[in-house]
């Protein structure tokens, strides 16, 4: 298992739900933070907490569904001038549920894409190429079980695809330090989950952030972090290195 005390994580969608989770959680670890949120107050709390834990902590702001502002906050984090050698692309929308699965409209899906896909995709690419020249790094793409919902289409297709992606990507770090998988929360009562949900933010802890601690060198697998609720960090460690294999 390796330590992240003094690495640099970039966590997006931090301000709330499992994104703030996986924010204090990782600050308790001592990792320095930055912190995205669509606006930067929106992180005032997250930021705050991680900051009691003893971390350093920036806050960044964009749009996902506008690429233009994502373009600007990896801009603003270059400069920042730290070295970033985790990723956790916790944002993500559901856009709507359509009973009427049949009418659902177009924008459904390009407005999924854009946040779901194409936003994580383009901060993967960023940072990966320096992740790979230092010959460290951990990427976890957040994904969803989600399987046989038409009426939620547009949201289980963007997550199809980034899984689809990430997967492709990890074959060709996979064996190295450098390490891209997936992460789904399961079904949690958060603002996108609603409050219907059978689990807890609090039960996708430390399932959702324990494959940045793996240390088999193994990428695009998907952790289903529901299958490590109770566990402390190291039992969730060791369980993904003896039992979640690269699907290569």
């Amino acid at each position: 298992m390796i330590s992240v005390k003094g690495k640099w994580a970039l966590i997006t969608g931090s301000s709330r739900g499992i994104g703030k989770l996986s924010a204090v959680f990782m600050a308790k670890q001592g990792c320095n933070l930055i912190l995205h949120s669509r606006k930067m107050e929106h992180n005032d709390e997250t930021a705050a907490l991680c900051r009691a834990e003893g971390v350093k902590v920036y806050q960044v702001e964009a749009e996902l569904s506008d690429l233009d502002q994502v373009n600007r906050m990896l801009r603003q984090i270059d400069d920042l001038g730290r070295q970033i050698d985790i990723v956790l692309n916790n944002a993500g929308l559901q856009i709507a549920y359509r009973t009427d699965y049949l009418t659902t409209p177009a924008e459904d899906y390009t407005e999924s894409f854009k946040i779901n896909t194409t936003a994580p995709m383009m901060i993967c690419y960023h940072f990966l190429p320096g992740m790979i020249e230092r010959g460290f790094g951990r990427i976890l793409n957040t994904t969803s079980g989600i399987a046989l919902d038409p009426q939620q289409a547009g949201y289980s297709a963007s997550k199809a695809a980034l899984n689809k992606v990430t997967i492709d990507i990890g074959s060709k770090v996979n064996g190295t330090d450098v390490m891209i998988n997936l992460t789904d929360p399961g079904w949690c009562r958060t603002d996108l989950g609603g409050p219907h949900a059978p689990n807890a933010p609090e039960s996708a802890i430390p399932g959702i952030v324990a494959g940045v601690f793996a240390n088999d060198k193994k990428s695009g697998r998907i952790f289903g972090a529901q299958s490590f609720n109770g566990m402390k960090l190291e039992a969730a460690v060791e369980k993904i290195e003896k039992e979640y294999d690269a699907p290569y």
